[in-house]
């Protein structure tokens, strides 16, 4: 089963927008909010939280090997 994302977008009484990415690791992040950034125009800031650092979980697929 897929693991849930969510974005959550804030916008101040400056107009300045915020994007936080929940549910997801890595560079995942940056694909997530990438449309919407680009819609939006210049990225002013960008803030990484500890789950970007994260590294996503590698799968082990085990074959069965031929008699």
């Amino acid at each position: 089963m897929a693991k849930k994302q969510e974005l959550e977008v804030s916008i101040d009484d400056d107009g300045k927008i915020s994007i936080k990415v929940i549910g997801a690791q890595g560079a995942e992040c940056l694909e997530l909010t990438k449309a919407i950034e680009e819609a939006l125009g210049v990225v002013v800031d960008r803030k990484k939280l500890p789950d970007f650092y994260v590294q996503p979980e590698k799968r082990q697929v085990e074959g069965q090997q031929g008699s």
